[in-house]
């Protein structure tokens, strides 16, 4: 499918800290994990779109809570993953699956991303470096484990990994300063993730938002992405979290702490 140049990104706040992404040619528009349909419903109306699909990553009412009222107005497609149970998906997806939409002119490649939930998925843009991963990955983070194992997650964020440097990580939390402080304590040599939390905060004291990242960044200072790094493997065990050589384990480790961490 040829690129939209038209096709925009625009993140709608929500909530406390949710980003609802909204793609659109600047007519029709998808929308990405309406947790808020009023919030969907007041950009829509503002830029006069009309809402043309719904895309979910997972069952979280944050996510998906909005899905009914949309459905009220608008007769549209809802594209989600097949292994969860979502009032209203019409489209259930896996991996390997596309999305092919006509208006806004835009193509998705479902990825299965397990983890934080047991069928979380993950949609990859054809033609745009785009990644929409809901709470898989975070700027600086992932998401926590609430169905899923830590081996689950891991694998999930390599398959992300393998995905270009340049990809825009349009995750769906406002996590990132948090993200990044876990970060500085889990790898505190670091000097990319040091620089990456001054930035993160400089961006938030001023309000502006932290995502999207790309992955290049997130390879330089995720430790969720790092886990294999000698360095947090030694620090993990010298603060008594860590007792072996196990790459899976290291990550638990780090997830378990995070679950803590202030």
């Amino acid at each position: 499918m040829p690129v939209d140049q038209s096709l925009q990104v625009t993140a709608i706040p929500a909530f406390d800290d949710n980003y609802l992404w909204l793609i659109h040619d600047q007519e029709y528009a998808a929308i990405v994990d309406p947790g808020d349909a009023n919030a969907v419903e007041a950009v829509l109306a503002t830029h006069q779109l009309k809402l043309a699909a719904i895309l979910l990553t997972h069952h979280h009412a944050d996510h998906a809570g909005g899905v009914p009222a949309l459905l009220r107005h608008w007769n549209v497609p809802v594209y989600g993953p097949a292994s969860e149970r979502i009032p209203g998906i019409s489209h259930p997806l896996r991996e390997g699956d596309v999305v092919t939409l006509t208006s806004p002119a835009l193509q998705l490649s479902v990825l299965d991303v397990p983890g934080h939930t047991a069928g979380h998925i993950a949609y990859v843009a054809a033609g745009e470096p785009w990644l929409f991963c809901g709470d898989t990955l975070f700027a600086g983070g992932c998401g926590r484990l609430f169905e899923g194992t830590a081996e689950q997650m891991a694998r999930s964020l390599e398959k992300i990994a393998a995905l270009p440097d340049n990809t825009k990580v349009y995750c769906a939390h406002e996590y990132t300063v948090s993200n990044l402080r876990f970060a500085v304590a889990a790898e505190p040599d670091n000097q990319h993730t040091a620089e990456r939390l001054t930035a993160a905060q400089a961006l938030r004291a001023r309000g502006v938002a932290t995502v999207p990242s790309t992955l290049g960044e997130e390879k330089l200072t995720n430790p969720f992405m790092r886990y294999r790094e000698k360095s947090i493997a030694d620090f993990l065990k010298s603060s008594g979290r860590l007792n072996n050589e196990d790459p899976i384990a290291a990550f638990a480790a780090l997830r378990e702490w995070k679950n803590s961490f202030r």
